[in-house]
């Protein structure tokens, strides 16, 4: 069953920019190295040197590494130990959301300036229809070329481009146009750039099932495509079969949906050592609900139940959630809520790691909202949109959460003031 061609590449003449994209027309656009190349963007001393941006602590794990620190074999989900192992001499920063949220909005607004058809995965990938484009753009790839002109103009950053029929198509064309690159896959010529590709370049096989296929013989695409359903199955499952068997003859009938809404947003931290402090438990709860109120307001959403994580040190973990009146996007209304769960929790043992979460998210728009019996009418989120916009400008590090929300130290016993 194994195939001898050789692997598509962003510069087989098959898939290049000038290929046949007549019936080509969906766009994944894929940021490259995207919170490291902003980093990049704003300390411009840092261009051409590994940088890498993750938790910096020893337990930390890397979230975007720039191609100068991938050539040492650095990758994004590594522990940080593991990747100062390999790249010593690399620069390692803490993550800013709201640097990589605004950019994110500014990304995507070019997108949307092309088509209303943009469905975001993340804050640095999305799927694009530019069929109703094409009068105003241009084909398909000429739209593509546009994009990564205007990105790079107005945004000092790069991206890659997939071109195809489908989205599992584009997305993965677009991988294999990185760095920096547009590759195009005609209808005709999906096989041809499928077939090749090792079996794990399919959605939905990981490691284990890989491993699993490999061991029936089947190590490309093409492989699996040629194989009976049933020996599929016996491998990964019925569903997982049909799924597989589908994807690898090119069949993703899948829309770009524009409404495509995250169903939370969240954001955790271990700690480097376990810790027993109510006081640094505070903190980082403190944090951890100003990085999420980040991001909804950046994402234009409210939420209405705010969940706690908590892990012990012997790797226990317990979450607790409470569902508020009201959605909120304010840090404060967050971190009032976790303080009160994380209190009536009391677990009473060393924490390794503690998370915020807010689900049951909606758009910002338009929500009902609720004043506290004597609050101002412009309050807490007034102040923390105006943070936003002078950490968008200067950097996050000009005013924290705890000078917004008036932390205090729980050891003393007091409740921080109300607005």
């Amino acid at each position: 069953m194994g195939r001898s061609q050789s692997l598509p590449r962003g510069d087989d003449p098959r898939f290049g920019p000038d290929a046949d994209d007549s019936g080509s027309p969906i766009l994944h656009v894929d940021m490259d190295a995207f919170f490291a190349a902003v980093e990049v963007r704003r300390r411009p001393e840092l261009r051409g040197r590994p940088v890498v941006v993750g938790g910096v602590g020893p337990r930390g794990v890397v979230s975007s590494a720039s191609y100068e620190a991938r050539r040492y074999g650095v990758r994004s989900a590594m522990p940080t130990s593991q990747a100062r192992a390999r790249c010593p001499q690399a620069v390692y920063l803490p993550p800013d959301f709201t640097a990589y949220t605004a950019a994110s909005r500014a990304v995507m607004q070019i997108f949307r300036d092309v088509t209303p058809l943009v469905e975001p995965l993340s804050l640095d990938e999305a799927f694009l229809d530019v069929t109703g484009a094409r009068r105003l753009f241009g084909s398909p790839a000429a739209i593509a070329r546009l994009i990564r002109r205007r990105v790079a103009d107005e945004q000092a950053l790069t991206c890659s481009v997939g071109v195809a029929p489908s989205k599992f198509v584009a997305k993965l064309g677009s991988t294999r146009a990185k760095p920096d690159g547009l590759l195009v896959v005609p209808p005709g010529q999906v096989l041809d750039f499928l077939h090749p590709l090792p079996v794990d370049a399919l959605w939905g096989v990981g490691e284990r099932a890989a491993e699993s296929l490999r061991r029936l013989g089947l190590a490309t695409v093409g492989d699996l495509a040629e194989a009976p359903v049933g020996m599929l199955r016996r491998a990964v499952g019925a569903a997982s079969a049909s799924h597989l068997h589908e994807l690898a003859w090119g069949r993703d009938p899948r829309r770009v949906s524009p409404e495509h809404i995250d169903k939370s947003i969240g954001a955790e931290v271990t700690f480097d050592v376990d810790v027993v402090d109510p006081l640094e438990i505070r903190r980082a709860l403190l944090a951890l609900s100003a990085k999420v109120g980040v991001r909804l307001r950046g994402s234009g959403q409210v939420g209405r139940t705010v969940a706690l994580k908590v892990r012990l040190a012997d790797f226990r973990t317990v979450s607790r959630s409470r569902t508020l009146d009201v959605p909120t996007d304010t840090a404060r209304e967050m971190f009032d809520t976790v303080w009160a769960l994380y209190t009536a929790l009391d677990p009473g043992e060393p924490i390794r790691l503690v998370g915020v979460r807010v689900e049951g998210l909606a758009p910002a728009q338009g929500a009902a909202r609720q004043l506290t019996l004597g609050a101002p009418e412009r309050g807490w989120r007034e102040a923390e949109a105006a943070a936003d916009a002078a950490a968008a400008r200067f950097g996050r590090s000009v005013i924290g959460p705890a000078s917004l929300m008036g932390d205090r130290d729980p050891r003393r016993n007091e409740n921080p003031p109300r607005p």
